[in-house]
C-alpha cells in the first residue's frame, strides 16, 4: 500500500486514479500531497480532497465551487471554525456561492456570507428563500445595489422594506420594486413619478396599472415610458389615439404592436415618415397581403428586413425581395422553401453567382433551370448543378465537356452518370478527372482495364478499387 510519505508532491496528478484514490483517502495523507491530488484530473479524486480533514484552507476553497457538499461535510471544518472563525473570506466568491446554492446550509455560512468582502456572495445570499428577516433588513441596508437590487426581487419582503426600497438611491433597486406583483397603491402612485425613465416603463409594463396611473404617464416626457405605455391594450381610445399619432416615431411604432389596431392605422402607417413605423406594420400578423407587398418595394433596408422575417408573404412581396439590393436578402430567398416558379426565375438571372449557386443545388428546381444553370458564366455555378442530386443525363452531358475541370471532376463523381459518359471521363486529358472517374464503384471492366493501366500512378493506385 502507498504511504504519503512515498509521493512526491510535484508528480501527483500523474498517478493512475486506482493510486490516487488510495492516496486521497488515507488518513496520514499530508496537506501536501492533498494540495497536489486537488489538481488530479479525476473528479473522484478531487472529491476525496474536499472531504479530508487534513486538506489546506486554500485548497478547500479552491474546491467549495465544484464540491460544495463535500466540504462542508469534512470532519476538519469544525476545527476550522475555532481556530480561524472568518476563513469563509478567504474562499473564493463562486466557492462560497456554491454552499449558499445547496438545499440545506448551516447558519454560520448564512452568517459568513452577509459579512463576506465579496458583493457576489451576499448577492447569492440576497436571492436564497427563506432568509430570517433580519438578514433581509441587512442585505436591504447593503452598500452594493446589486445586493439591494436581489433583496426588491425576493418573493417575501415585508411592506417596510418594500417602501424602503422604494424610495433607493439606484434606479435598478427602484425599477426592481416597480416590477413586484404585491404593490400598494401609494408606493404604485409615487413611483409612476420616478425620477427615472426606465422605473416609469417598469411600472408602464405592469397587468394592474390603475387607469388614474395610465393618465399620469400619458404625459410623460419620456419616449421610452410612452412606447411602453403604447403597447398596452387597456388603453383608454383617445390616449390609444394620441400615442398613435405622437411625434416621435418610437411611440408610433409601439402603439401598432398592440392586439387590436383600427383599420385606419394600418392605412396611415403605409406612409408614416419614419421607416420603423413602417417596419412594425410589417410585423403585424394581420397586415394585409397588398400592404406587404408594398413594404417589400420600401426604400428602407429596415422595412424590407422586417417582411423578410415573416413566412407567409404573397408571392408579389417575395418578388420584390429576390429584386432587393441586399446580397443576404436574396440569399435568403434564393434558399427559402416552396418558392413559386416566377421567383425562382429572377433569381435565376440574378447578377451575383453566389445567389445562382444556391439556386443549383435546390431539389425543385426543375431540369429546365437547371440545364440554364449548366451553361451559366460562372465555373462555381456549373459545378454547383453538377452537385444537383438529378439535374438529368443532357445536363450531365454538357457538364462532362465543360471546359473548367473542377466541372467535369465533380460531373465525374455524379451517381447518375451514365456509362458512356463515365468512359468519356475516363480519358479525359485531367489526371484528376479520371482519378475521379477510376473511384467510382460501377465502372466497366474494360474501363477499369483502362485506367489501371493509366499515365498516372495516383489513377492506376484507384482503379482497382
Amino acid at each position: 500500500m502507498t504511504t504519503p510519505s512515498d509521493l512526491d508532491p510535484r508528480t501527483l496528478t500523474a498517478l493512475g486514479v486506482d493510486g490516487a484514490l488510495e492516496a486521497a483517502a488515507h488518513p496520514r495523507a499530508t496537506a501536501a500531497v492533498l494540495s497536489g491530488l486537488s489538481a488530479h484530473p479525476d473528479a473522484r479524486v478531487r472529491s476525496r480532497v474536499a472531504r479530508h480533514p487534513n486538506a489546506p484552507l486554500e485548497v478547500l476553497g479552491a474546491l467549495a465551487a465544484a464540491y460544495p457538499q463535500e466540504v462542508l461535510d469534512n470532519p476538519g471544518v469544525p476545527l476550522l471554525r475555532l481556530a480561524r472563525p472568518g476563513f469563509l473570506n478567504v474562499f473564493p466568491g463562486e466557492g462560497v456561492s456554491a454552499l449558499l446554492s445547496l438545499p440545506t446550509v448551516p447558519e454560520w455560512v448564512l452568517d459568513a456570507a452577509l459579512r463576506h468582502e465579496d458583493y457576489s456572495v451576499r448577492t447569492a445570499l440576497a436571492a436564497r428563500p427563506g432568509l430570517s428577516e433580519a438578514r433581509v433588513t441587512a442585505l436591504a441596508g447593503d452598500a452594493g445595489w446589486q445586493i439591494r437590487e436581489t433583496v426588491a426581487r425576493r418573493d417575501e419582503l415585508s411592506l417596510a422594506l418594500t417602501r424602503q426600497l422604494a424610495a433607493d438611491d439606484d434606479y435598478d433597486v427602484r425599477k426592481a420594486v416597480a416590477a413586484r406583483a404585491d404593490l400598494p397603491g401609494d408606493i404604485l402612485r409615487t413611483l409612476v413619478e420616478d425620477s427615472h425613465g426606465l422605473v416609469r416603463a417598469s411600472v408602464a409594463r405592469r397587468l394592474d396599472l390603475p387607469l388614474d396611473c395610465m393618465l399620469t404617464l400619458a404625459a410623460d416626457g419620456d419616449s421610452d415610458v410612452l412606447a411602453t405605455l403604447a403597447r398596452r391594450v387597456d388603453l383608454p381610445r383617445n390616449v390609444r389615439e394620441w400615442l398613435a399619432g405622437h411625434d416621435d416615431p418610437l411611440v408610433r411604432a409601439a402603439a401598432l404592436q398592440g392586439w387590436h389596431v383600427p383599420a385606419a392605422w394600418l392605412q396611415r402607417a403605409q406612409t408614416d415618415a419614419d421607416p420603423d413605423v413602417r417596419a412594425a406594420l410589417a410585423r403585424r400578423p394581420d397586415t394585409p397581403a397588398a400592404t406587404l407587398e408594398r413594404l417589400a418595394h420600401d426604400e428602407a433596408e429596415s422595412v424590407r428586413r422586417a417582411v423578410l422575417e415573416r413566412d407567409d408573404l404573397p408571392e408579389g412581396a417575395i418578388l420584390a425581395l429576390a429584386r432587393a439590393p441586399e446580397q443576404d436578402i436574396r440569399l435568403h430567398v434564393a434558399s427559402a422553401d416552396g418558392l413559386p416558379g416566377s421567383v425562382l426565375d429572377v433569381l435565376l438571372r440574378d447578377s451575383d453567382p453566389n445567389i445562382r449557386t444556391i439556386l443549383a443545388v435546390r431539389p425543385d428546381l426543375g431540369l429546365e433551370r437547371l440545364g440554364w444553370l449548366a451553361r451559366d458564366d460562372s465555373a462555381e455555378v456549373r459545378r454547383a448543378v453538377a452537385y444537383a442530386a438529378a439535374p438529368g443525363t443532357d445536363t450531365l452531358r454538357v457538364l462532362a465537356a465543360d471546359p473548367n475541370i473542377g466541372v467535369r471532376r465533380a460531373a465525374a463523381a455524379h451517381a447518375d452518370l451514365p456509362t458512356a459518359l463515365a468512359d468519356a471521363l475516363g480519358a479525359d486529358p485531367d489526371a484528376g478527372v479520371r482519378l475521379t472517374v477510376a473511384g467510382r464503384a460501377d465502372l466497366s471492366p474494360a474501363l477499369r482495364d483502362i485506367l489501371m493501366h493509366d499515365d498516372d500512378s495516383s489513377v492506376r493506385a484507384e482503379a482497382p478499387g
